[in-house]
């Protein structure tokens, strides 16, 4: 099981905690000053930015309220009727009020009429490119930044938050937008979270735009630079270094601070999410069954490893460390703040039946977890609690249990239950001391009327064959008439079902 504090990297301003600050008085400027240490604020110059809107389709369909227009590859100002234009990589448009659709040399730019946007899936400000790699179909957004970040601060604030976290969060995009764009690409930035998410038209709203306005071109600067401003939803309390989270080079604005407003957030304190072992190894791609896991941590308080115990048929038990990073991504945790608690049962042998009357040893682990109980089930049966657990110092868990059928149990909380074991159970057989002639006789316990009960030779390549069969009595004995031949060996087999399993008791071999 993880529990564990915050969603995302951690890395500089956390939102919720900016929401925090706001709510409590500070300015946007002390909000960006606290999360990014030793960076001040500037202006830019207004700007373009584009934005990746789709890749590698097999068709678009851009469409606005009004009549607007395409440019061509050669220059060339096409009209188009306003409605939806469907295209492929042929690029062939009903343009010119033509009703035939005409090819046109990529790549195009498609340009709004007065009053009303493009729309690609979305409605969208600015002008939307359009060109062909590959013999795919890929769209850019060219949008002013300021408009860009209309559709920005919405899609990763919400904007019912107070206007000074909203302004911070402006400017952190602003900056993060400006410092990040992609070196000799076709595109600047992505509209998703490879980049920041970008929503266009569709979530605009007047408190956002009103924080883009009254932020206009200020960025975060450090050391004459647009500083990287890394952001995301909640810290869990303590923001992160970038040198903890990433293992990359330190960076002075981006170093661990206090995030005392962090629990606004609904997942300052997350979980317990209940994981299996063969889910982790799964997701993982380890070898073997995963047996225990531990955690190494960071100066910031994160996993930077979490090492993993596993078993192998062959090779025996194995230590596999595996970044923490890499198991959050695997297994969709929130953020790499988190502990392990484990909770697992062993049965001492699980394929041999255990003797009705005679006890089971069970083994396990509750480790980082608390209010452990041992619940059982019986076959087709509900869960029900057995009693409190109480593990040793180490997280060992050593039980005795005497089931009086086949059962299954498991170590559970009150949030998460681990996988069960089912100890099988057979009856009890005891065989007559006094050997009755022409039958083979005895008793089963407990008492299980009408099942039936088999004499079993055995062949010379071991495989057994019934020779008689009969019932066992009212009382629990049983007597099947058999001759037996010398030189022989036998058994007898009882197989009652019903949630039990069979019974075998060997018989002397006959000399």
């Amino acid at each position: 099981m993880f529990s564990g504090h915050g969603w995302g990297h951690g890395i500089g301003m956390s939102q919720y905690g900016a929401w925090g600050y706001a709510l409590h008085g500070w300015t946007y400027q002390q909000i960006l000053a606290h999360y990014y240490p030793g960076t001040t604020l500037a202006t830019t110059p207004g700007s373009q930015i584009r934005v990746l809107l789709a890749d590698k389709r097999n068709r678009l369909t851009i469409s606005s309220t009004v009549p607007f227009t395409v440019v061509d590859g050669s220059g060339r100002t096409h009209t188009l009727a306003a409605g939806p234009v469907s295209f492929g990589p042929d690029l062939s448009l009903p343009v010119d009020g033509q009703a035939a659709p005409q090819p046109l040399t990529a790549p195009l730019t498609f340009r709004a009429g007065p009053g009303g946007p493009l729309t690609l899936t979305r409605p969208y400000r600015g002008q939307i490119q359009v060109d062909v790699v590959d013999g795919k179909l890929r769209a850019i957004n060219i949008v002013a930044l300021e408009q860009y970040l209309y559709g920005v601060v919405p899609a990763e604030m919400p904007s019912t938050w107070a206007p000074q976290a909203l302004e911070a969060q402006a400017i952190a995009a602003r900056s993060y937008a400006l410092a990040t764009r992609l070196a000799a690409a076709p595109y600047d930035v992505y509209s998703d979270t490879r980049s920041q998410m970008y929503l266009g038209l569709s979530v605009e709203s007047p408190a956002t735009s009103a924080a883009v306005d009254a932020t206009k071109h200020q960025v975060v600067m450090f050391n004459g630079k647009i500083a990287t401003t890394y952001f995301s939803s909640s810290s869990g309390g303590e923001t992160s270094s970038i040198a903890d989270a990433w293992g990359v080079a330190p960076l002075p604005y981006l170093v661990s601070v206090p995030d005392p407003f962090d629990t606004l957030s609904p997942y300052h304190n997350w979980g317990p999410v209940p994981v299996t072992a063969q889910k982790i190894a799964s997701a993982l791609k380890v070898k073997g069954s995963v047996m225990d896991a531990s955690t190494t941590l960071n100066a910031s308080g994160r996993v930077s490893a979490i090492d993993l115990l596993t078993q192998l048929p062959l090779t025996g038990l194995t230590q596999t460390a595996v970044p923490g990073g890499t198991l959050q991504g695997a297994l969709g945790l929130r953020s790499t703040w988190f502990s392990v608690g484990v909770l697992s049962l062993v049965a001492p042998s699980p394929s041999v039946p255990v003797s009705y009357g005679s006890s089971v040893a069970l083994t396990g682990l509750a480790r980082g977890v608390t209010g452990v109980a041992l619940e059982t089930r019986p076959p087709n049966g509900a869960w029900q609690a057995v009693g409190p657990v109480t593990p040793a110092p180490d997280g060992t868990v050593a039980l005795t249990e005497q089931p009086q059928s086949t059962t299954d149990y498991r170590l559970a909380t009150s949030a998460a239950a681990a996988a069960y074991v089912r100890i099988k159970v057979a009856p009890a057989v005891q065989l007559s001391t006094t050997p009755t002639p022409g039958a083979v006789s005895g008793a089963e316990q407990p008492v299980l009327a009408a099942a039936p009960v088999t004499v079993q030779q055995q062949a010379p390549d071991g495989t057994w064959t019934t020779l008689a069969t009969g019932a066992v009595a009212a009382d629990g004995s049983f007597s099947v008439p058999v001759q037996l031949a010398a030189g022989s060996t036998y058994r007898v087999v009882v197989a009652p079902g019903q949630g039990w399993a069979a019974a075998t008791a060997p018989l002397t071999a006959v000399g």
